[in-house]
């Protein structure tokens, strides 16, 4: 419990926090399969990735709840309910775990074997990367065929390239998503999951810090035997047009079509057929490159190999997205359009490998350390401490509010009540240095109800420096008065302080908790409230 070490860290060391096992934070369920996946390479690999619950079987009852019972108002599939796998945003209403997931709805019987759907969720649902949108469940429930996973609060790629309102993706992001995407392909190949179905634009997320990540939604087929890739024939490659058949080459040639996506901003409908694409069969499969063709005003070549040549020879400058107003490094953007031109090449054994997806974008990275939600225009995300396990007190109800003010007026209320016990003093001791210090402390007292509380640091502080008489009470007034002076490092060393002094005192973790909070260190912060609740209850049971 706690610690009264001077690193925090140090002191959080013997928790545990499952990865990857049945939690009951982790799903509002019980699970009803003995498989329990075990931590995929990439699960330590990926930081970020150790926060994802374990993956489990979630009740149709539990996400019915979560997504209002499925809710038109929930959907988030871009062609809402006329999508044929409906994705809905949801909340899972457990005390313990209030998580915004994302339910895929599959249409009945699009698995009618659920053993196989099953087993096909457990095997996407093993991975676990910082890259991805991981799944962390499913549901088999008569017809019903659900998928579960973490919820990316910030619109996909198609949003902020295609349709966005207020600023286009600037360049260094969209470098960004295309290494992000290729990191995430890269893994999941590595753990045998080589194939991923209709890469395009939409499956691109991103997530609550407005990191890219690649949906693991994908990584699954839309049906037993169902299609592999959407009627937009512009993220297609030409080999499943032939054969229906998906390869590791296949989803190459759609990360090339992605790759185009960034670099002009232009969009074609999932229904658009141009007059060039249908001249012959062979441009027919070839829609990808008839988008680039139709962007730099090529008209109607004859041959694949003609088309590629054309624009290879036109200016990069043609292609590029001229929201981005020429921000961009030419040299860059010849990088990026070379590697979609060899994505995106007819026969699939000429196209690069992942790897060398990886190596050809990660040097192209230009501000690494700046963050996403920066680049994207968006809010910086702050998390809000979980439900706390445990009933809360007024102090503790205070302090899950940072409500400074209550803090203090409590404090003041308790006065030293709870110092009792802590200091047996002998008669020798009761020196003029003693009463020298009883008069710092009550110099101190009389600053912090006066709200004075540089004046109490100083007179507290002359009473600890003394060190005769120790006593909790004064350091978690004077961690309040450090924390009402801004100083949050300061007030987390003196509560601290206080456990040491009183180890299952509550009030000495909730104060560190206010200070773990104020350092942005809300994970920490939240589960300190929850050992001092979980203190408080042991105590009004019984005991000191």
């Amino acid at each position: 419990m706690g610690c009264c070490e001077s690193s925090f860290i140090h002191a959080r060391q013997h928790q545990h926090h499952p990865l990857n096992t049945f939690s009951s934070t982790a799903t509002a369920t019980t699970a009803t399969t003995n498989r329990v996946p075990q931590p995929s390479n990439g699960g330590t690999d990926a930081a970020g990735a150790g926060a994802v619950p374990g993956f489990s079987e979630f009740s149709l009852a539990d996400l019915k709840s979560a997504t209002n019972n499925f809710s038109s108002d929930f959907i988030v599939s871009e062609s809402g309910e006329k999508a044929p796998n409906v994705v809905y945003k949801g909340r899972l209403q457990n005390q313990n775990n209030r998580r915004w997931i994302a339910v895929k709805k599959f249409s009945k019987l699009a698995w009618p074997d659920p053993k196989q759907f099953a087993d096909e969720a457990w095997g996407v649902g093993k991975l676990r990367h910082k890259r991805l949108a991981n799944l962390i469940g499913y549901c088999c429930d008569g017809d019903e065929r659900l998928l579960v996973a973490e919820y990316m609060p910030n619109d996909t790629l198609a949003k902020h390239l295609f349709h966005w309102e207020n600023q286009t993706i600037e360049w260094a992001m969209r470098l960004r998503v295309a290494l992000n995407i290729a990191e995430a392909l890269n893994y999941c190949s590595s753990e045998g999951r080589p194939l991923y179905h209709d890469l395009n634009a939409y499956r691109v997320l991103f997530d609550e810090n407005g990191d890219p990540r690649l949906s693991c939604f994908g990584l699954m087929k839309n049906s037993r035997d169902g299609k592999s890739y959407s009627t937009n024939l512009a993220y297609t490659p030409p080999e499943y047009l032939r054969n229906g058949r998906v390869t590791p080459e296949s989803v190459i040639f759609s990360f090339g079509t992605v790759l185009l996506d960034l670099l002009s901003g232009k969009h074609i409908p999932p229904g658009h057929k141009s007059r060039f694409c249908m001249i012959t069969e062979e441009l027919f499969v070839k829609v990808a490159l008839a988008r680039m063709c139709l962007v730099l005003g090529i008209r109607e070549p004859l041959v694949f190999s003609e088309a590629l040549d054309m624009i290879r020879g036109k200016n990069i400058l043609l292609l590029m997205d001229s929201h981005l107003e020429g921000k961009f490094s030419t040299e860059e953007a010849t990088v990026v359009f070379d590697l979609a031109s060899r994505c995106l090449q007819y026969e699939p054994r000429e196209r690069p490998n992942i790897k060398d997806l990886v190596a050809t974008v990660a040097p192209l990275q230009n501000k690494p350390d700046v963050p996403s939600y920066v680049m994207l225009g968006i809010p910086k995300h702050e998390e809000a401490p979980p439900t706390p396990q445990h009933p809360l007190s007024a102090m503790g109800d205070a302090c899950s509010r940072m409500d400074l003010t209550a803090i203090h007026q409590i404090l003041l209320m308790t006065h030293y009540k709870d110092d009792e016990g802590s200091n047996e003093l002998s008669f020798q001791e009761w020196t003029q240095q003693m009463k020298d210090m009883l008069e710092a402390r009550k110099r101190g007292d009389l600053a912090f109800r006066d709200k004075d509380f540089r004046s109490a640091i100083n007179c507290y502080s002359q009473f600890i420096d003394v060190g005769t008489m120790v006593s909790p009470t004064v350091y978690a007034r004077r961690s309040l008065c450090y924390l009402l002076c801004d100083q949050p490092d300061a007030a987390l060393r003196d509560a601290m302080q206080a456990q040491c002094v009183y180890p299952d005192w509550s009030t000495a973790f909730y104060m560190q908790a206010v200070a773990l909070a104020k350092l942005d260190m809300h994970k920490d912060a939240a589960d300190m409230l929850n050992e001092a609740a979980a203190l408080e209850e042991k105590r009004h049971r019984g005991g000191r």
